[in-house]
């Protein structure tokens, strides 16, 4: 595996030997100072550029990077289709490479034009300006990406949301639909868990701490009953065993969510709770011939 002064080199001297590119940017979690270093993280990488489509006319040019794995563009896929401030190609385009000795970059080229909005985020280091067209940047920071308070509306929006589709899942457990229950549970409800997850730790620590993407960082941020209870949330595909995961969940969303509420002066729907947890336990218990739900 290449080290990373090998990957820096290749990344700079190939920036420094093209006239086309003005200006390298290294932002992402090798410049996040909360974040350990592991083998494993990407190198994001930002070249300023004169001229985006002399560079996506031949993609044959990112071949000297390295041997890969596997490369994504995603601004010329269709599914999932570009993001929408990334969608002009000839003033954004990014190369997604996975290289066979374990290494990757993330390499996003942004026309000069549009180099202002670099400097919107807060992870980025300047490696190289050729133009002086940038101040120097402040010490990288995740300033930028902490989680922010919640309003009341997205608080209740949350609950609403999380008890909705609760129900779903009984539902397709009762009918032994897995795919369909596992579905709904863990995308839909599993993302308001997360979401209230992530307002109770900011809660605890006054918004200075990120949980990480996805919640990724949520064991060294929840109290380890906490923890516990979230892993006991992870079923297999055993009925038995997404229907416990699903009571679990409800639990630890009431034990989160509940503080939470008290702590901004928001309003917990206790009625939605106990309602609809009444009935998830009701239809665990229906007979598979049953012709009615009450």
């Amino acid at each position: 595996m290449r080290s990373e002064r090998e990957m820096l080199d290749l990344i700079l001297g190939t920036a420094r030997g093209d006239d086309r590119i003005r200006a390298v940017v290294m932002n992402g979690s090798r410049v996040n100072p909360n974040v350990p270093k592991d083998m494993f993280q990407d190198f994001d990488i930002v070249y300023v550029v004169t001229d985006v489509r002399s560079f996506t006319a031949d993609h044959s040019w990112v071949d000297r990077f390295g041997e890969r794995m596997i490369m994504q563009m995603p601004d010329e896929m269709e599914d999932p289709p570009p993001e929408a401030a990334a969608a002009d190609t000839s003033t954004h385009f990014a190369y997604l490479m996975q290289f066979v000795d374990g290494n990757r970059i993330d390499l996003s080229l942004f026309s000069v034009e549009r180099a202002q909005e670099i400097e919107e985020d807060t992870l980025r280091v300047l490696l190289l300006d050729k133009d002086g067209m940038f101040a120097p940047f402040p010490p990288s920071s995740d300033a930028g990406y902490l989680p922010k308070p919640p309003s009341a509306k997205a608080f209740a929006d949350c609950c609403n949301e999380f008890w909705w589709v609760s129900p779903y899942v009984a539902k397709g457990l009762w009918r032994d639909e897995l795919p369909y229950a596992k579905e709904m549970f863990e995308h839909y409800v599993r993302e308001q868990l997360t979401k209230m997850l992530t307002w109770y730790i900011g809660m605890r620590t006054g918004f200075s701490v990120s949980p990480g993407k996805l919640g990724k960082y949520f064991r060294r941020c929840l109290e380890p009953e906490l923890w516990d209870m979230l892993i006991a949330t992870y079923p297999d595909a055993v009925p038995e065993d997404i229907w416990q995961a699903l009571f679990t969940m409800g639990d630890l969303f009431r034990r989160v969510a509940r503080p939470v509420a008290d702590h901004f002066g928001f309003v917990y729907p206790l009625g939605d709770d106990q309602r609809v947890s009444t009935h998830l336990h009701h239809v665990k218990a229906l007979p598979r011939d049953t012709k009615q739900i009450y």
